[in-house]
């Protein structure tokens, strides 16, 4: 049984959670809030064993395996230290950290404890992009051109919400920017060359984001992101020989649909009953049971890599935080 930490009790600390449970060997073990009443209330709406009143807390409980952190963006950095310091694993929601340096101190403190540390890039282990990935990884569409992808919604504008403060790291391109970017990433890996542009609200966050990525071998990834309109949030890899459709919401989907030239369009689906954060809290529970202190799958040098391309993209368009 792996006994679980949440730190955090948000919005998505409770689709996590709602997924964790339906996994056997999981154990919500504990929930640490910096209020005592959230705490308490997660606790008793998911049946967690500790409700505590302080992040510090969970440092307290000797039997606790690994933590998930689901705090705002610029506290990942400071709690994962605090956990990977005292050799508690951790899954730690994206971004990683508000920059590259902040990553790479987490993973070097992680390796130098030998803690397990890893990104939740809960994308990453859905089976759709996992099958979209071997397709491309097979030829099936020929040699891949480029890419396109986009996250869009209509935020209600909170001046001091985590979208919009951006004391919090608001903002589209660390809140949904980094999906279309995990994407091109995914499929294309590190690209040559990064242009890009936004548009910036009230609050000195970007609003909106687009992305043009070039690759060695003239491949093109488009991409962009919007707290301003509910886009189509679809995906499309383009090769030489055809297309894979990866439809809405692209990130958390379940079907695509392979488009060859010569044949008739190939839907496959992959449904589930959950929100689909159960993928990723059982890989990383497989990690743990098989003794690995990173994911095979989701590496700490490809959460690097990632944190290199949001780092870039804020210095083209002008985006700074104090952190």
């Amino acid at each position: 049984m792996t006994r679980w930490g949440i730190l955090g009790p948000g919005r998505i600390a409770h689709k996590f959670v709602q997924d964790l449970l339906t996994l056997p060997d999981a154990q919500l073990y504990a929930v640490a809030s910096s209020d005592q009443d959230r705490a308490n209330a997660f606790a008793q709406q998911y049946g967690a064993t500790h409700a505590l009143g302080s992040y510090d807390d969970l440092l307290t409980l000797p039997d606790l395996n690994v933590v998930y952190v689901a705090t705002p963006h610029v506290l990942h950095h400071e709690n994962a230290l605090m956990l990977l310091n005292k050799g508690v694993a951790v899954l730690g929601e994206k971004p990683f950290a508000m920059d590259s340096a902040q990553v790479n101190e987490m993973i070097e403190l992680a390796r130098t404890k030998q803690v397990f540390l890893m990104e939740a890039l809960w994308s990453r282990f859905m089976p759709v992009l996992q099958r979209a990935k071997a397709l491309v990884d097979d030829g099936a569409i020929g040699t891949v051109t480029g890419v396109r992808a986009d996250f869009g919604f209509a935020a209600t504008f909170q001046p001091d919400g985590r979208l919009y403060n951006k004391q919090l790291g608001g903002g589209s391109l660390l809140d949904i920017g980094i999906y279309p970017l995990f994407f091109s990433y995914l499929m294309l890996g590190m690209p040559e060359q990064i242009t890009a542009s936004a548009v910036f609200g009230e609050t000195g966050v970007d609003e909106q984001c687009g992305m043009v990525l070039t690759y060695p071998n003239g491949e093109l990834a488009v991409l962009d992101s919007t707290l301003r309109a509910k886009t189509p949030c679809e995906a499309y890899v383009h090769g030489t020989t055809g297309s894979i459709q990866i439809h809405a919401r692209w990130h958390e989907t379940k079907a695509l649909t392979l488009l060859r030239d010569g044949h008739e369009p190939e839907t496959i689906r992959v449904d589930r009953a959950t929100h689909g954060y159960d993928y990723e809290a059982q890989h990383v529970m497989d990690c743990l049971a098989n003794g690995l202190t990173e994911s095979p799958v989701w590496s700490l040098a490809d959460s690097q890599n990632l944190m290199t391309l949001l780092d870039t993209v804020r210095q083209k368009i002008g985006l700074t935080y104090s952190i």
